[in-house]
């Protein structure tokens, strides 16, 4: 999807070849939700050139109705042809960076947040590469979580009632020059997973807001519903985005030492401290939703507790283990953020914590390669094991005093999202929900 070579002439000669009569011009909203219209063939030079101006009041976390006017210039990098819509009359698609009418970066944009984190990051020398797993449902329809199979985990032919859908989806991504590097079926059912391909961060952030509309788009073409919802069934596990990430230097990766017992180098080890020591921070990005923290329980392979380890799934931070020869593959895998997140804002405060953890020089505590959830409330205090915040309060209220969020989205995302997210709560809290009715009804 992301050609650094493109250039204007390329892609109006492109649009004129394949017959494209409308450009879509995307961008996301600060909660990470894909917004955007859509433009005429005819309208596409001057995009390319100036831009296109539109209303941002309307925009979630965006400008205020008496400082509306903004600019969404597109990123010729990103232009795509979408291969599952109609040939004749075709439709293709940009991401776009939001503009002031000055032209000065816009502070409300969610790409921009993690452009600074990724500038920040080069002036240390690093490069920043992300792979994420993301995790859906599939169902039938978008009022009821009505399952389509009873499958688990790998399970294949009539047990995967969504295989078709997803062999579709990953062949429509590859059409538009996404990597996929495998797929399957998931744990609970009707549950799906389709792994990206790594690739720098800017350009695996646009993949995953891509990504998303995808699999919904295609989903719907079949008459199904495609949902990334954390937690949309109870008693199963929730869906996931396990993030894979390393720094590079140069070409070399920056987390490989092949002295060192883990393989890992100090940048690393100080990376993953980084990590752990702002989690409670971070959470609030990574898991911004109410049902977020309905997945965030002990007991179906959603991390809770903070702590590091190699093998050892119930952990905050995995490294996988190293592989000779593949030296360039050593990463660490953040295991909490889910699927619903806006990929700018968590990938850049990831970035956040972990350089930090590089500035500071972190101390990394030992892994623990034990099953956290069966550890007693003693043994975990003895370890000094802190949990993830347990509901969105807790992420608001920890988030509220967190120097490094403040400093990483600034002072609009970083303001308008606490707001936004305190009504979230607030809205949550006073309705009346079906466990109540259930529980209280029949004996209060």
């Amino acid at each position: 999807m992301v050609n650094n070579n493109l250039t204007k002439k390329d892609i109006l000669k492109l649009a004129k070849e394949r017959d494209v009569k409308f450009i879509r011009l995307w961008f996301s909203d600060i909660t990470g939700q894909m917004k955007g219209f859509a433009i005429t063939k005819e309208e596409l030079e001057g995009a390319l050139e100036d831009g296109m101006g539109f209303d941002g009041s309307s925009i979630k976390g965006f400008a205020r109705i008496d400082e509306s006017d903004t600019i969404a210039m597109p990123d010729i990098s990103t232009f795509t042809i979408l291969p599952y819509r109609p040939k004749e009359k075709a439709v293709a698609g940009m991401l776009c960076d939001i503009l002031n009418p000055d032209r000065t970066p816009y502070q409300g944009d969610s790409r921009y947040i993690l452009k600074k984190a990724l500038e920040k990051a080069k002036s240390k020398g690093f490069d920043f590469y992300i792979g994420p797993e993301l995790e859906f449902f599939i169902f039938k329809d978008e009022k009821s979580t009505q399952i389509l199979d009873e499958g688990g985990y790998f399970d294949i032919t009539t047990l995967d009632a969504g295989n078709e859908v997803r062999r579709e989806i990953i062949l429509t991504l590859e059409k538009m020059g996404i990597g996929v590097e495998y797929s399957h079926h998931e744990v609970a059912p009707s549950q799906h997973e389709i792994d990206l391909r790594y690739t720098e961060a800017l350009a695996m952030a646009d993949i995953v807001m891509v990504y998303r509309m995808v699999v919904k788009e295609i989903a719907q073409k079949h008459g199904l519903y495609a949902t990334f919802m954390p937690k949309p069934i109870y008693g199963v596990n929730g869906s996931g985005m396990h993030t894979h990430q390393s720094l590079f230097k140069g070409g070399d990766n920056a987390f490989f030492d092949p002295k060192d017992k883990y393989y890992l180098s100090k940048e690393a080890k100080a990376y993953i401290a980084g990590i752990l020591k702002h989690a409670r921070e971070i959470t609030f990005i990574c898991n911004q939703w109410v049902n977020s923290y309905k997945r965030l329980v002990p007991g179906y392979e959603a991390p809770v507790y903070i702590c590091w380890a190699q093998r050892n799934r119930s952990a905050l931070v995995r490294v996988p283990m190293y592989k000779l020869g593949k030296e360039k593959a050593t990463r660490i895998e953040f295991r909490s953020p889910d699927p619903a997140c806006n990929p700018y804002l968590a990938f850049a405060c990831m970035l956040s914590a972990g350089l930090e953890g590089i500035e500071k020089d972190y101390s990394l505590p030992s892994p623990l390669e034990r099953d956290v959830y069966h550890l007693t409330y003693q043994e975990q205090k003895d370890l000094g094991i802190e949990c993830l915040p347990g509901s969105l309060i807790e992420a608001i209220e920890v988030a509220e005093q967190s120097k490094l969020l403040r400093d990483t989205l600034g002072e609009h995302i970083f303001n308008n999202l606490i707001t936004a997210k305190k009504i979230e709560w607030d809205e949550y809290r006073k309705r009346v929900h079906r466990y109540e009715i259930n529980t209280y009804l029949p004996i209060l």
